[in-house]
């Protein structure tokens, strides 16, 4: 069990972490996994039935959760099942390197315990503790996420990491977050390689553990809070940190407390303020970070995914292995999030709530909804995961764009960098769209990070390193259908910087509309894939 010696110095590497004692008993409904929050125990019950049956996700932090018949600590408590525990990439050590904080952040995502129950209680977790070290650790973090990555046969969905390196960590000369830190390109190289999701807790700031937020490939996570005691989750919490640069300070401040250039670091918000949790001992516990926040997201591709592999058992032909791929695991989350809540006649696609930064500003308030470069807001990101909504986002299926499209939908394609013909693919929406609703679309795409494999053994080894070759550019338009200049689209979403392209727009006037991904410039491969997701209001 880990010693009170050891969760000090875990403080410093974690996404926050507060504990206080429980009743026995949390009402459902009104914890952050409930109607309050990301609204995922809807799924659990019928007629959805969904509880990540048979779906491996994975964890890494420095301690693990304790695994029950291995570690005293947890003997007589065996509500979180977690299928294998490891030490780096080994089998752990009965009774080592336990800590109460990764066991917080299992139980949010695999508990089954009464009193606090997880998102995906059947979901198969695979933990693993990379320990503590006196200096840079990241060599030995990317061989436990390469690990973690490669179990269940190699078929893991998504990866939580509830921890992170300190820049003042980080071994590089005037180390700065410009996606180049030894961790950072290892998890965009295991995303691709790997084909699996990483949630990040998204610490950055004055002391944070910003190492790997400066990720492209994965989602890092904020944390919010409720407005009122008893009122849903919806605000940004004030302890998230680097998240807004203080105006004339950027020289200074630009790549040590946010990512070097506009480059924005939080791709979705998720609860985390006095989150309810189990320890060890299997006593209820509150929390708060956005290390509790990560796990919302991590378990919620668990629910997801086994929905999307009901659904390939039945043969449906929307439905085939593009569902299981991290990229539209990624653009329906953040397609599908909480901005503005719906008046109720269904306009803002039916959003649950209004999500509210730091300075009670909403989305609309933001420089993501103004202006075209600016995918992704910098405190929310696309705004707070509704898990429930993203299975509503999800459930359409795959839709080819050689044909109309339904109003909601994804898909998951290439697109080719060929400036004769055209580097576009146009998705035309088979109805007319309501005027003054909105429409919601994410792209996504990963950049290409490859391993400098010495030994050529096509996996990662200390002191091997990773080359970034760079981000192809692509850009988002929505335009209406008989159009075909750019220049006359109705929004656009024409980041140079960031792997993600994100429109939220009112529609003008009723009428038929088409969605345009453009490869805009190669970098490096010519092939580019990528996944779309999509949410709009047919006309009445």
């Amino acid at each position: 069990m880990t010693q009170p010696w050891m969760l000090n110095s875990l403080a410093g590497l974690l996404g926050g972490l507060s504990v206080a004692v429980l009743p026995a008993s949390v009402p459902s409904t009104s914890n952050s996994l409930g109607e309050a929050g990301i609204d995922a125990y809807r799924l659990q019950a019928p007629p959805y039935n969904l509880t990540g049956n048979k779906i491996a996700i994975g964890q890494v932090e420095i301690g693990r959760p304790g695994k029950f018949g291995v570690d005293k600590a947890v003997s007589q408590s065996w509500a979180i099942a977690l299928l294998r525990v490891f030490f780096r990439d080994g089998p752990a050590k009965g009774n080592a390197h336990v800590d109460s904080h990764a066991q917080n952040v299992a139980s949010i995502m695999v508990s089954a315990d009464p009193a606090m129950r997880g998102i995906a209680p059947q979901a198969r977790l695979y933990s693993s503790a990379v320990g503590l070290l006196n200096r840079n650790g990241q060599p030995e973090e990317c061989l436990s996420a390469q690990h973690i990555a490669q179990q269940n046969g190699g078929d893991i969905r998504a990866i939580n990491f509830s921890f992170g390196e300190s820049l003042q960590q980080d071994p590089r000369p005037r180390a700065r977050l410009d996606g180049n830190a030894l961790l950072t390109l290892c998890l965009d190289w295991s995303t691709r390689v790997h084909d699996v999701l990483y949630v990040v807790a998204g610490n950055q700031g004055r002391g944070g553990i910003s190492i790997p937020t400066d990720n492209f490939n994965g989602i890092n996570v904020a944390f919010t809070r409720r407005i009122t005691s008893n009122g849903p989750f919806a605000q940004i919490d004030a302890a998230n940190l680097g998240d807004e640069l203080i105006s004339g300070t950027e020289g200074r401040s630009l790549g040590l407390e946010s990512n070097v250039g506009p480059r924005r670091a939080i791709s979705l918000a998720a609860p985390g303020s006095n989150i309810v949790a189990l320890n060890p001992d299997g006593k209820t516990t509150r929390v708060t970070g956005t290390s509790f926040a990560a796990p919302h997201a991590t378990a919620s591709v668990a629910l997801l995914q086994e929905f999307g592999d009901n659904a390939m058992r039945r043969s449906s032909n929307q439905w085939g292995l593009d569902a299981r791929r991290h990229e539209v695991m990624k653009a329906v989350l953040l397609n599908s999030a909480d901005k503005v809540q719906d008046r109720g006649d269904g306009w803002s696609i039916g959003m649950s709530r209004t999500i509210f930064d730091r300075d009670q500003q909403d989305w609309f308030a933001s420089d993501a909804y103004r202006d075209r470069t600016i995918p992704l807001n910098r405190q929310m990101g696309t705004g707070q995961l509704n898990t429930f909504r993203a299975y509503q986002q999800f459930q359409p299926g795959q839709w080819n764009p050689t044909a109309p499209v339904p109003p909601i939908g994804w898909d998951y394609r290439t697109v080719v960098a060929d400036p004769t013909n055209g580097s576009f693919q146009d998705y035309v929406l088979g109805q007319p769209l309501q005027q003054g609703s909105f429409v919601s679309v994410t792209l996504v795409w990963n950049r290409y990070v490859e391993l400098q494999d010495q030994n050529r053994n096509g996996e990662y080894d200390i002191n091997e390193s990773f080359r970034d070759r760079g981000l192809n550019n692509l850009d988002l338009y929505l335009m209406r259908a008989e159009d075909d200049d750019p220049a006359d689209s109705i929004w656009a979403s024409v980041s140079e910087v960031d792997s993600v392209e994100h429109i939220f727009h009112p529609i003008p006037a009723t009428g038929r509309y088409k969605i345009r991904v453009l490869y805009r410039q190669q970098v490096n491969q010519a092939n580019q894939p990528y996944a779309l997701a999509w949410w709009t209001v047919p006309a009445r």
